[in-house]
Order: C-alpha cells, then structure tokens, then sequence
C-alpha cells in the first residue's frame, strides 16, 4: 500500500513519517511540493502517487493570525481536506484527518466525548471544524482524530517557547485558568500506527472490515489535565531551567483569537476501540524531553 503523507516536516508529520514505517510505501511531501493552499496541486499529487491511504497531519495552525487571515485559514483546514477525500473517493483509498480540541466552546466542565455538541470560538477552531465535516461528507473510510495542546521537540511549540524564554528571563506571567491536556507529537503518530497496524493494510479483506468496524472520530490526547502555567512549571521541573512562574488569567493575557477555557478531550473510545493505553501528559512530557 502507498500512504502518502503530507506536512513531513511538522511537528506530527516529522514523527509519523518514522512511526508509519512498515505499514506501507511511506510517500512523505512538505508544504514544497504540496502546498494546502493550492488545491489544484493537492489534487494533482494525489493523482500523481495514487495512494491507498492518505494522512494528514498539515494544517493552518496559527490561531491567532488565522483571525486576520480567515480564507488562507478556511482553504488550508477545510478546503483542502475536502479535496484530498474527494481524491480519496475517486481512489477507494482511506484517508486520516487530525483535529483539535478548539472544536469545542470550552464552557462545559468535563472532558469532552465524540458525541458531544461542537461550538467553537475562534476562526482556525471554525477552519478545523470545517475540516472534519468536509471529509465525513465524502463517504470515505476515514480517521478524524482530535488532538490538543500538541508539542514536540521540533517546530513551534509551547514547549520550545517555554524553555526558550525562561533562559532569556527572569520571569514569566503564564495563563492559569485555561484547562487541557499537553499531548506529545509522538504520542500521537505512534498510536495512529498501532491503531492503522490493527487494520492489517497488506489483507485488503481485513483492512475494508476494520474501516466499517472502527472509522469515525476519535480523541487522541494525553491523560490528565493541567493548565499553561502548571504545564510550564513542570517543563522547569523537569530541564532545571532556573525562572520565577507567575499565574495570571485569560483577562490579563488578551489574544486576537478567543481560547477553550476547559478543552480537556476523553481518549476512553480510543483505548477500547484500539486496545492501547495513553500516557499521562506528565509520563509523556519527561520521556520527550529525555
């Protein structure tokens, strides 16, 4: 089977690249030869490699500047997977979608399910949002898996910003009143590979079975819940970097893009569905930066 992946240098394309490794031909390609922005090219890489699966974790994820650029924002996180599911149909290939907890409004005070109501507040949340629903309207076998506060040790991330900042100052004012889950980008392709490994892709039998047993949408996030400012001081804790942490609200921190104040996802359908077990977001946080 030809999988191929798009955004290879991301953050989770980078570890899905290694992690889907003997599932298939791996056809990995970066935003320089396949830009999301430009549908004609999407659709003409997909002809080109003719893929079985198709999986994308590329994606418009600047929230703030998305609120000032809503069409790139809108034709990256929801045009553009249209386009690959369509391309999916047109294949009989299946594809896998990653998502976010700013689907949710963020005002209910336990984790979310799949089954619950979306809402979300902010443009790249409305884009990614957009997303799902465009690929679910194609009728293909499909993964849309929901993610949150995604980090790593590459790209951009709150992580990176953190140590980064806390070795230029001697303080640092960090928002404690939201509430998610920091979840590990290799976390997340290691348990799309175990769950994609179930699906045996060399038995074409059992891999269209697995797709009408186990498609839909599922929340892949680390265990545990934790807020920026209980987050970083526990990236602190772990690297020995050296800064004093002072809490502060939403209200005091004003952002163009309005945040989830409670985005904490439940994986519980994950684990049954795939038999796996996620991390706590502390385990995963001291064995990325081991």
């Amino acid at each position: 089977m030809k999988i191929l992946l798009t955004g290879s240098t991301g953050q989770v394309g980078y570890e899905l690249e290694r992690s889907l490794q003997g599932l298939g031909e791996v056809i990995a390609v970066d935003r320089d030869r396949m830009d999301l922005a430009d549908l004609d090219q999407v659709r003409d890489v997909i002809r080109s490699v003719r893929p079985g699966l198709i999986v994308n974790p590329a994606a418009y994820t600047a929230v703030d500047k998305a609120q000032s650029e809503p069409e790139l924002a809108h034709r990256v996180n929801a045009e553009a997977p249209g386009v690959m599911a369509q391309e999916a149909a047109r294949l009989g290939a299946a594809m896998v979608h990653y998502s976010t907890d700013y689907v949710f409004d963020g005002t209910a005070p336990q984790p979310r399910v799949e089954g619950d109501a979306t809402g979300p507040v902010s443009v790249y949340g409305h884009s990614k949002l957009a997303g799902e629903q465009a690929i679910a309207a194609a009728g293909i076998p499909h993964l849309i898996l929901r993610t949150s506060w995604v980090y790593g040790m590459r790209g951009k991330n709150f992580l990176l910003t953190m140590m980064r900042l806390a070795r230029e100052r001697d303080e640092l004012r960090i928002v404690n009143d939201q509430h998610g889950a920091p979840t590990w980008s290799r976390t997340i392709a290691d348990t799309t590979a175990l769950m994609l490994a179930q699906a045996r892709p060399g038995d074409p039998a059992a891999w269209q079975q697995w797709w009408r047993q186990h498609g839909g949408t599922y929340h892949l996030s680390s265990q545990g819940q934790t807020t920026w400012f209980e987050f970083t001081a526990a990236i602190l804790a772990e690297t020995g970097i050296d800064c004093r942490l002072t809490p502060i609200t939403t209200a005091e921190y004003p952002l163009p893009a309005q945040r989830p104040q409670y985005s904490v996802l439940s994986s519980a359908k994950l684990m049954a569905a795939a038999d796996v077990h996620l991390p706590h977001w502390k385990e995963a946080l001291r064995l990325c930066l081991k």
